[in-house]
Order: structure tokens, then C-alpha cells, then sequence
């Protein structure tokens, strides 16, 4: 289906809307994906995939239904309208729901984030096979069960009854792989990933260097004495912990009284040498999109300046339950409710040298296990193993495992010794941040 066909269908179907005595939104992606996958010696998977979804938020009487349909067929397209239009008659009512944005007209203009792709499938098969075998040619490499290499184009249009019709169109590549490491009866495996835009931004080489360095110097992993210690997380396990705990910032928890941080705006929340934004934009980065789930222009966020709680993520929905403009921070995918999401989080850097963040001794944590199930973002309670090193003064004296680490999240960010004055990024390019030395982090090891 043409774009020009995609905008007739989503209007004939605002339409129907219409007639039914209602408002909606409408979502409309359709998704391309290819992905390779390498198994000693011989190529895997070869896997091609196409999808289209369609999904609709319609409102009637302060009430809301949710429906969805893979199919663009008119009988499918009816039922989906009437499964919606059902769902809301038994819904309850809500008055902060409500279709607001009006006669957005955005496509998202960024040229990187949708770059024609040439390569040769030949060159993406090469590369596939290459990370199996050149990451088993490393020393004490005895397995590497996950190499694969992936590629995706997404489109998506988005539409309502107050005139918004806004479009979306990106493409992204990546690779990943995995080492296991075994001598002396002792074994020690990690995996990391690469994205990007264009494939010649993958570089194989470099993350089979990575992933075999991390394994192979976790190796000889011990326990350290329990106690408390100083800890810097490397970018990888910063976002992941954080990202057990972002609901903090979220408006929708907040409306619906769970949030931790729903009454402390305007008050201190963490270290003075912290501040987070949401940015639209970063160099390379992985989550520009023009406009949010509800068609509202995105736009950079202050979230946390100076340790005080400046904003939290907003929807039209949960803006107007608070009684503020909303800050183009609506998620809503075609199968899903309205909710919140930040695009990229980029921490502040700070006053301090990375030799000054790294001076000392201190724990080095790479690795994060039993994440979701060891943290409770209500309270901030969190406990996890881990994995790392034992550095003094940047240097890495003594590799660790087996140790759990536990703490609370809120307090853990008042809790800043240093931070740096560099900003790095996680694999997804999507959050960055500088190196930040916790205090006092409560280790268990032996």
C-alpha cells in the first residue's frame, strides 16, 4: 500500500469515526525485517519478515476502546472499529482522556535515521559467519553460541479526528555476539551488540575485542570481602539498572498515585551534581522520532536539574489530570494503551575529571543479573548479582563475581561521590551519561 493509499484509508476510517458519534487516534506501522544468524561454521537462519499492524484509540462519551487488526481489509477494518467501539461501551469513564492534539502535520525530518542501504546480502552473510569464527580464534574461546546480524525499516503514520496526520520512516542495522571462555574448570561468558544506521558503522572486530576482553578478564572472578564500597556502573548496566526504576519519572504513575516521586516536584531528589533531560536528538542516536505517540511535536525536557525534580514525563491525558500543558512525551504503540516515554535520557556531566571519578579504590560493575525481579520501583529497593573489578585508581586489580548488590535506587542518587566530565553511551544509544561514582553501595561476597 502507497503512502498516499495508507493516508485515503485512515481518513475514510476517521470518517466512520465520526458517523459513529466519536473521536479517535489512529496508528498505522508497517515493518520490514532481516535478520542472519551463524552456527559453527554454516549459516544458521537466513530470515525475512514483513508485518503491518493498525490499531485505533477511540473515544465516546468520556469512555475509551482499544482495538487492533494485522489486516487492512475492509471486513477486518469493520471488526476492529466495532471491537472498539464495545470496548468503550463497557469502560469506565475518563475525563482525562480526550483526543487534544490538532492539525499536526510532522514527519519526521532527519536524514540519518533513514540512510538507502546497498550492501550486498553477500557482505551481511560474510559478517555473520566472521563474528562465529574470528571470536572462536580468540584464546580460550571454546563456544560462541549467539552471532547474528540484523536489519530493520519501520514506517508508521499517525492520525486523528482533530486533523493531525503526522509520518515516520527509519531503517537501523546491528550485529551481536557472544563468547564463552573456558580453562581450568572454570567458565565465563558474555554477549554484547552493536546498532546503527548503515552497515559500515558495524564494526565486527571491535566488539569481538570487547565481549572477549569483558569475558575473558571475569574469568578468574572472585568474591570480594562483604562490605560497603564505592561503585561506578559502565554505561551497559547504568541504563539497565535505571531503567528499573524510570517509572519514577513517569506521569501516568503519578496519576495513578504509585509514583515514588509524585509529590517531590520542585524538591531535591538527588545529588546537586546530577540533572537528566529527555533530548529528541542525539548524534547517532537510536530514538529520534519528530513527534510522540499522540502526534505532539517532541522536544528536549529538563527532568532533573541541579538534583531538584523539574518535570515528569506527560501525555495530554495525564497533563490535563494535573492541570499542565502537556510536554509531547505520549508512547502508544497500534496494540496499546496511552502511556509515557522519554527519547533519549542523557545525564548531565560533571565537575570532575574521569581520573578524579576513578581515583581510590572502588567496584567496576559490568554485569547485572535478576534485574526486573530483584528491584521494586515503588520503594526503590533493589538486590542483584553481579559481575566487575576491583579497581584502585582506574586500574583493575582483582576481577569479581558472585557477589549481590543491594541498596535503594532514590537514596542511591543522593548518594554521588564524583561525576565525570565525559559523556559515553549503551549499545541501544539511547541513554548516555558520564562516569558517576556511587557511595556507600552495600556489597554481599564472602
Amino acid at each position: 500500500m502507497s503512502q498516499l493509499d495508507m493516508n485515503a484509508l485512515l481518513s475514510r476510517l476517521l470518517n466512520q469515526v465520526a458517523d459513529l458519534g466519536a473521536e479517535a487516534d489512529l496508528i498505522a506501522n508497517r515493518d520490514k525485517a532481516f535478520s542472519l544468524k551463524a552456527d559453527k561454521g554454516e549459516l544458521a537462519e537466513y530470515k525475512v519478515t514483513s508485518s503491518q499492524q493498525i490499531g485505533i484509540r477511540l473515544i465516546k462519551e468520556g469512555r475509551v476502546g482499544i482495538a487492533y487488526s494485522e489486516s487492512l481489509d475492509e471486513a477486518a477494518l469493520a471488526a476492529m472499529l466495532q471491537d472498539a467501539c464495545d470496548a468503550s461501551r463497557f469502560a469506565k469513564l475518563d475525563a482525562d482522556q480526550a483526543i487534544r492534539v490538532e492539525d499536526s502535520q510532522i514527519s519526521t525530518d532527519c536524514a540519518e535515521i533513514n540512510q538507502p542501504d546497498g550492501t550486498p546480502v553477500e557482505e551481511k552473510i560474510a559478517l555473520a559467519l566472521r563474528l562465529e569464527a574470528d571470536m572462536l580464534a580468540q584464546p580460550d574461546v571454546t563456544g560462541a553460541p549467539y552471532n547474528s546480524f540484523f536489519e530493520g525499516e519501520s514506517r508508521l503514520w499517525l492520525a486523528n479526528s482533530r486533523g493531525t496526520l503526522c509520518q515516520h520512516q527509519e531503517f537501523s542495522v546491528g550485529c551481536y555476539s557472544s563468547a564463552l571462555i573456558s580453562r581450568d574448570g572454570r567458565q565465563s561468558m558474555h554477549s554484547q551488540g552493536q546498532y546503527g544506521r548503515r552497515f559500515d558503522e558495524l564494526d565486527s572486530q571491535s566488539l569481538i575485542t570487547q565481549i572477549h576482553a569483558v569475558a575473558h578478564a571475569l574469568l578468574a572472578g572472585e568474591a570480594v570481602p562483604s562490605g560497603r564500597y564505592g561503585a561506578i556502573f559502565t554505561p551497559n548496566a547504568l541504563a539497565s539498572l535505571f531503567g528499573c526504576f524510570q517509572a519514577a519519572l513517569s506521569g501516568k504513575w503519578a496519576q495513578q498515585g504509585i509514583n515514588p516521586w509524585r509529590d517531590k516536584l520542585g524538591q531535591q531528589v538527588a545529588s546537586r551534581w546530577l540533572s537528566l533531560e529527555s533530548r529528541t536528538y542525539m548524534p547517532g542516536g537510536m530514538n529520534i522520532k519528530g513527534f510522540d505517540g499522540e502526534g505532539a511535536p517532541t522536544r528536549d525536557l529538563l527532568l532533573i536539574g541541579e538534583g531538584e525534580l523539574k518535570s515528569m514525563l506527560h501525555n495530554s491525558a495525564t497533563a490535563h489530570h494535573f492541570g499542565i500543558a502537556s510536554n509531547g512525551s505520549a508512547a502508544r504503540s497500534a496494540r496499546g494503551a496511552l502511556d509515557v516515554t522519554a527519547r533519549h535520557l542523557v545525564f548531565g556531566t560533571g565537575p570532575h575529571s574521569e581520573a578524579e571519578v576513578k581515583s581510590g579504590e572502588y567496584l567496576e560493575l559490568v554485569k547485572l543479573d535478576g534485574l526486573h525481579s530483584g528491584a521494586d520501583a515503588v520503594s526503590g529497593d533493589f538486590s542483584f548479582g553481579a559481575s566487575g573489578f576491583l579497581c584502585r585508581d582506574g586500574v583493575r586489580v582483582q576481577p569479581v563475581r558472585g557477589i549481590t548488590v543491594a541498596g535503594n535506587f532514590y537514596r542511591l542518587l543522593g548518594e554521588l561521590e564524583a561525576v565525570g566530565d565525559r559523556l559515553h553511551h549503551d549499545d541501544g544509544k539511547g541513554f548516555y551519561a558520564p562516569l558517576i561514582r556511587f557511595g556507600g553501595l552495600s556489597i554481599a561476597g564472602k
